[in-house]
């Protein structure tokens, strides 16, 4: 059952020449970018302001440690649900499966920094929350925060295939799609598709982490 490497490329060529492998890329793309962005952003702010405000992380800790544990494959009804089939539930199973790796870099990079830092800014007259937050916590937390959204890059591409289980077109979808019919030769081609979208993303986010990161040694 598992196919040889030299039926691979026909089967390619046939997704490619059906216009079936293109347009899987981009339906993938597009609930994949949005997820991304909206599980990084949500994660990472959440995970500051608990890091930062003691009161705002005791009230939210029984919460945190009751919905961590919930993978992104158990959200799948509920965004059916709330969403219906389309792009916005799968974007939303995405969203889930990046929140928490944000949120935790996020929470453990804040929690990190030496707190002299925080003496240094307000003996300059940054004190307050606003200053404590662009002057000390983002740029001493700023390798943690690109840590988890590396991280959430490959995690992403991971829940794809589940955010696509209920039907939303796209890679997963296409890979089910061929494992029910046992075309295993689709399958392969698919999952080697997922892992250089990843490689090509995970490259590109190296050159904005350095960037980012440039007052590193």
């Amino acid at each position: 059952m598992v196919p040889a490497p030299s039926s691979l490329w026909q089967a390619w060529l046939d997704e490619v020449h059906g216009g079936f492998w293109q347009q899987a890329i981009l339906d993938s793309l597009s609930h994949y970018s949005l997820g991304l962005l909206v599980g990084s952003v949500f994660g990472a702010l959440l995970g500051l302001l608990c890091g930062m405000v003691a009161v705002v992380d005791g009230l939210l800790e029984g919460v945190v440690r009751l919905l961590r544990p919930v993978p992104g494959l158990a959200w799948v009804p509920f965004a059916i649900l709330w969403f219906g089939l389309n792009m916005a539930g799968a974007t939303f199973v995405i969203a889930i499966s990046v929140f928490w790796i944000n949120f935790y870099a996020a929470y453990a990079a804040v929690r990190g920094v030496d707190p002299e830092f925080y003496e240094l800014a307000a003996a300059f007259g940054h004190g307050g929350f606003w200053g404590r937050l662009f002057k000390v916590v983002l740029p001493a937390s700023a390798p943690g925060l690109m840590a988890g959204l590396r991280t959430g890059l490959g995690q992403g591409w991971m829940s794809v295939v589940a955010a696509e289980l209920f039907g939303v077109p796209g890679i997963g979808a296409r890979m089910m799609q061929a494992s029910s019919l046992l075309a295993t030769d689709v399958v392969v081609v698919y999952m080697l598709t997922m892992a250089l979208l990843y490689a090509l993303t995970d490259f590109l986010f190296g050159f904005v982490s350095s960037y980012v990161l440039r007052w590193q040694p």
